[in-house]
């Protein structure tokens, strides 16, 4: 399965997105939910030895899809996800700050 097809599960139970890379190794987007229900994206994390591979870019696509499909808004206090969000402004319909 390449990185594009990985699916991305929202772990409720951790607060965090995730994929998995390989089995064991998973990229995941920590979120908290703040007082107006939106998701708050706080910080992503791949493994050392996978960055640069694309797997940052495959979850962040398929955080905002997900978020996107539950009718929510996200607000964006993580960098990687702001820096995405200005690459891929086809999500203004969900961000809220």
């Amino acid at each position: 399965m390449s990185r594009t097809t990985r699916p991305v599960v929202d772990n409720e139970a951790q607060h965090r997105f995730e994929t998995s890379i390989d089995g064991e190794a998973i990229a995941a987007a920590y979120y908290r939910i703040d007082d107006n229900a939106r998701v708050v994206l706080i910080h992503t994390e791949v493994p050392s030895e996978y960055g640069g591979q694309g797997f940052a870019t495959a979850l962040a696509t398929g955080v905002f899809d997900l978020i996107r499909q539950a009718g929510r808004k996200v607000v964006l206090s993580c960098s990687f996800m702001a820096d995405f969000y200005r690459k891929h402004p086809e999500y203004a319909d969900i961000v809220d700050g």
